[in-house]
């Protein structure tokens, strides 16, 4: 099973951006704008949310870890409490 620090963010802000996308357009009231706004809506959704999704997966596995340099790696070996 995941680890629950991630599958609680990743429940809540689906729950979000899903009720954004496809509950709100329904309660637009009827207007010439109607299709306009229902549109802004989904697209924001979706769009917030993969760039949301693509932001926490990458945080999951990175292409690079730090770079450390011999001396640095030393000192941390010998001196850090």
């Amino acid at each position: 099973m995941a680890q629950l620090s991630f599958v609680v963010p990743m429940v809540v802000m689906t729950l979000f951006w899903g009720i954004v996308g496809g509950v709100v357009p329904w309660f637009i009231p009827k207007g010439p704008n109607r299709g306009v706004i229902i549109t802004m809506l989904v697209l924001t959704a979706v769009c917030c949310y993969l760039f949301w999704l693509i932001a926490i997966l990458s945080q999951l596995n990175p292409l690079f870890g730090p770079a450390l340099s011999v001396d640095t790696i030393w000192y941390l070996r010998y001196h850090w409490p």
